[in-house]
């Protein structure tokens, strides 16, 4: 049985390419519109992300962002590659 706690090479990099990133976004100082580039962050998600960065500070690690509402171990997972703290 394959382990899941990673997306497939394939998935990343194409995920990668579709968005145009090289670099990793950080989530502390990205701004809504950055945030949106990251798979499955819509407009709803990024403004979540950075409402709850001003009401509570900066996040201590990237897994910290499981703390937005709408965020779950599954929507991180799949983030984890494409971000930093």
């Amino acid at each position: 049985m394959p382990h899941r706690d990673r997306a497939p090479a394939s998935q990343i990099a194409s995920a990668s390419v579709l968005s145009g990133q090289t670099a990793l976004v950080n989530i502390n100082t990205a701004t809504s519109e950055e945030l949106e580039k990251l798979p499955g962050i819509g407009r709803v998600l990024a403004e979540r992300i950075v409402s709850y960065r001003e009401q509570y500070g900066r996040f201590r690690r990237a897994e910290h962002l499981i703390m937005v509402r709408g965020i779950g171990e599954r929507r991180f997972r799949r983030l984890r590659p494409f971000i930093t703290a």
